[in-house]
């Protein structure tokens, strides 16, 4: 654990591995050879900030750069956050537990309208300034990208410099400017500035000048010449473009926990709602032979056992089924397994249901967004009622079991009949998978409509807050059946998204005042606190149905006007008055260029590759990297033992497992695996342990499928364990063998703060009984006498203890249990214990 100061209070906070900083990929540089200190930071929680995967993207390429580190930094939470602001202590990187006020550049990752609160404070727990405006020389330079930034001005006060579109050259080239404008003469930031501004796709908030008529926008304002439209950037061709083979393996549990491939970007399905099938125009594939040479390579540097294809629509990847044959092909008898959470309507062709039959099922999602066809037809969401119907038919024959429906209210030009068609569909389905004999599991989600900038919608009004809630709990009453689960987004969430989404700059006041009032987290239902906003916008001044509920006309300046997507606005207009006639736009992939304006057919273009390929005639790049079927088995098992101590004390046991596990994919050794749909690696561990407790030896059982050296199994998995798991010995085992629990267990105890008093050992070794009473997984009340289990309490020094437990089976009694009950201490003092749990004998080997 490279930060100290934040060590010393992990104890004191839940899921304290989030802020090790030492997962397998991470990268630490020596600060001597680097000129330039970038913190990526994520304005959410690590178990979220690790799931997206364009933030590991923009990792991986800057510490490429020589003479660049890059390191990260979440959102901490609430807990940590406020032992941060009671101790003094400045909010820091994972890496190496620098503050961010000592880096350089700090980039933010914009992807959640309601994280914006969460920006602030980060910024405020590192101790530097909201503003750009009142920031100096001394500060770091603050940047942001995602796609929150196609609409900056809301937060554009608070940002010295937005990249809007694809980072991944854009981030090289701001960082070489930044190292050449460090070395010559002009070193004001407004220089520095000047430079980024002539760097495609990078946005410099403070040379435009917002401008308005009284209560309504009016323009922003350019100051530079030459420089008055910022245009998204975009990388042309993916396969050329860096991705990481070696993504950080986070620790815990986070959202998306599998190797990610992303296998396109962009869609040119042309919902009309959708602003990133607008702003991540054109479609962009990888090829097959790029994605199995990452694929190769990242499995073998992070050890992952499930594979998931990305892609705004995965059933749409040309060569999918090729794609598909070659990852069963190469990783199926290492019980890696493929996964992806949806396909399209209609896009289910027999080859890729042949295929689908091979994956592990989770719950299969369908976004009809409509209940009715008319309104499908609106939205240009182009899929038909018939289609649904199979794609249902299809997904539970294929094993899926549930089925989720996601559902939008308030689109334009709904109707009441258009709902009703959501309830009219959902029963019809419902009533069709009893006809087939099958069990209907359907959970169905509605969120309300929010119109985005940059979408033929953008000029379209979102419906009340009191609306919203009529129409979701109507259709929560109406959709009241067996089978179905209705879920639904907070109608007051939804508002205060639209409000974001299509703000301007006269927001940057409201969104400090919210945080002044304890606002953050807003994206977790538990944490919103509308009351809160309502106060905010009464005191900023803000009538959020100025930004939301009124209707716009095409004419009126917008404030994301700058922000050149490649989209034409002549192409938005022209969909939103076919939506208005429901005629729909053929998707560009299947036939002509539907003139977006995004593409100059030199460097701009659709990228396609052919679906027509084969197994066979690609066998070029599957040749030699994998077998269908497991080699002959010449089984051994094994007995390891490790030892769990300093950083590695606060892993929870499942979380061990999983590193374990890993780690032993990584070394290359050949695991068996249970038998059965979903095969589990034959591993068994011993007596678990709980987070905080260090041990000196505990062991656990494998099996491999071939014969394995001992010493050479321990080296190798110690090079991929974290720092405080070491694999100390290793011990060849009959099959049959079982495990054997110890008799007893000893543990030294360590505390500070308080002491060890003599009279209470004495008064427990004096007692007939020392009755406690735990609670059982199952809630029930249960009583223990720790006479039976403490066999011996002795001190050390005032501060130090040893005991020895007798191991009952049946009786779960922790070690900070006794001491808890025999002396009474603060609950800081226990958190803060050092419980160690000794070694009982010489570590037997081969």
């Amino acid at each position: 654990m490279r930060n100290k100061i934040i060590y010393d209070i992990l104890p004191l906070i839940e899921k304290p591995s989030r802020y090790l900083g030492n997962e397998k990929n991470s990268v630490i540089k020596d600060r001597k050879s680097i000129r330039l200190h970038i913190a990526l930071a994520f304005p959410d929680l690590y178990e979220i900030g690790m799931s997206h995967f364009g933030l590991q993207i923009l990792y991986h390429i800057l510490n490429e750069q020589d003479q660049v580190a890059a390191e990260r930094v979440y959102a901490p939470g609430s807990d940590l956050a406020e032992q941060m602001n009671s101790a003094g202590i400045l909010l820091s990187s994972l890496e190496t537990g620098t503050p961010l006020s000592g880096f350089d550049i700090i980039g933010f990752s914009l992807l959640y309208e309601m994280n914006y609160t969460n920006v602030l404070m980060m910024l405020d727990l590192a101790g530097i300034p909201f503003y750009a405006s009142g920031r100096d020389d001394s500060h770091p330079v603050i940047i942001a990208g995602g796609p929150c930034t196609v609409n900056p001005e809301p937060v554009a006060d608070f940002f010295d410099a937005m990249v809007i579109g694809d980072g991944e050259t854009v981030i090289v080239e701001m960082a070489r400017t930044w190292m050449a404008w460090k070395d010559g003469r002009d070193r004001d930031k407004n220089s520095l500035l000047r430079e980024w501004s002539q760097i495609e796709g990078v946005y410099v908030p403070s040379f435009f000048q917002p401008l308005y008529d009284g209560p309504n926008f009016k323009e922003v304002r350019p100051k530079l010449e030459g420089y008055r439209r910022v245009r998204r950037a975009i990388v042309a061709d993916l396969d050329k473009a860096t991705f990481p083979d070696a993504p950080v393996v986070p620790y815990g549990r986070p959202v998306h926990d599998r190797l990610r491939l992303e296998v396109a970007r962009g869609c040119t399905r042309g919902c009309r709602f959708c602003q990133a099938g607008m702003i991540y125009r054109p479609v962009r594939e990888r090829s097959v032979e790029n994605l199995m040479a990452l694929t190769e390579k990242s499995i073998a540097a992070t050890g992952y056992d499930d594979i998931s294809l990305l892609s705004l629509s995965t059933g749409d990847y040309g060569s999918l089924s090729t794609l598909m044959q070659g990852l069963f092909h190469c990783y199926s008898s290492e019980n890696i397994a493929l996964s992806f959470p949806s396909f399209r309507a209609g896009t289910l062709s027999p080859e890729i249901m042949s295929l689908v039959k091979q994956i592990r099922k989770t719950g299969f999602t369908i976004a009809p967004e409509a209940g009715s066809e008319r309104l499908r037809a609106v939205i240009n969401k182009n899929i038909s009622e018939q289609e649904i119907f199979d794609t249902v038919s299809s997904a539970f024959e294929l094993g899926w079991k549930l089925i989720k429906f996601y559902f939008m209210i308030g689109l334009p030009t709904e109707t009441d009949e258009d709902r009703y068609a959501i309830v009219d569909l959902v029963k019809r389905i419902r009533q069709k998978l009893k006809s087939e004999g099958r069990r209907p599991n359907i959970n169905v989600s509605i969120g309300t409509f929010i119109p985005k900038p940059h979408v033929p919608f953008q000029w379209s009004p979102q419906i009340s807050m009191e609306e919203s809630k009529e129409i979701i709990f109507d259709l929560k009453r109406q959709l009241k059946m067996p089978g179905v689960e209705v879920k639904w987004q907070k109608p007051e969430l939804s508002f205060l998204e639209g409000l974001w989404a299509r703000g301007d700059r006269r927001l940057s006041r409201l969104l400090e005042i919210a945080y002044r009032k304890g606002c953050c987290f807003d994206g977790w239902s538990e944490r919103f606190d509308y009351p809160l906003w309502e106060a905010a916008l009464n005191e900023a001044g803000i009538d959020i149905n100025y930004y939301t509920t009124r209707v716009r006309s095409a004419d009126e300046p917008l404030p994301w006007d700058h922000i050149d997507t490649g989209v034409s606005k002549e192409f938005l207009i022209s969909e939103y008055e076919n939506a208005l006639t429901g005629t729909p736009l053929p998707d560009c992939r299947f036939g002509e260029c539907q003139d977006c304006g995004v593409c100059d057919f030199d460097k701009i273009m659709p990228v396609y590759y052919a679906p027509d390929q084969t197994l066979d005639n690609t066998s070029a790049f599957f040749s030699g990297k994998g077998t269908r079927h497991p080699l002959p088995s010449h089984e051994v098992r094994f007995e390891i033992f490790y030892s769990k101590t300093g950083a590695a004390k606060f892993f929870g046991h499942l979380e061990m497992v999983n590193i374990f596990s890993r780690a032993i994919r990584r070394s290359g050794m050949k695991i068996k695996f249970t038998q059965g749909f979903h095969p589990k690696p034959k591993m068994s561990f011993h007596n678990p342990l709980s987070v905080g407790m260090e041990s000196e030896e505990e062991s656990f059982y494998i099996t491999l499928r071939e014969f394995a050296d001992c010493e050479e199994t321990v080296s190798s998995m110690n090079i991929q364990l974290p720092e405080g798991l070491l694999v100390t010995g290793c011990l060849k085992i009959p099959d049959n063998r079982r495990p054997k629990l110890s008799e007893t267990a000893d543990y030294r105890v360590t505390v500070s703060e308080e002491e060890f008093e003599n009279q209470k050992i004495t008064a427990f070794h004096d007692a007939s009984e020392w009755v406690v009473v735990r609670t059982t997984k199952k809630g029930r009340k249960k009583q223990i006498d720790l006479k039976e289990i403490v066999l011996n309490l002795k001190r050390l020094s005032p501060v130090k203890l040893k005991m020895r437990l007798k191991m009952v089976e049946g009786m779960s009694v922790r070690p900070v249990d006794v001491i808890q009950s025999v002396f009474q201490f603060s609950d800081k003092t226990i958190l803060c214990a050092e419980f160690i749990k000794e070694k009982q004998k010489e570590t037997p080997v081969c």
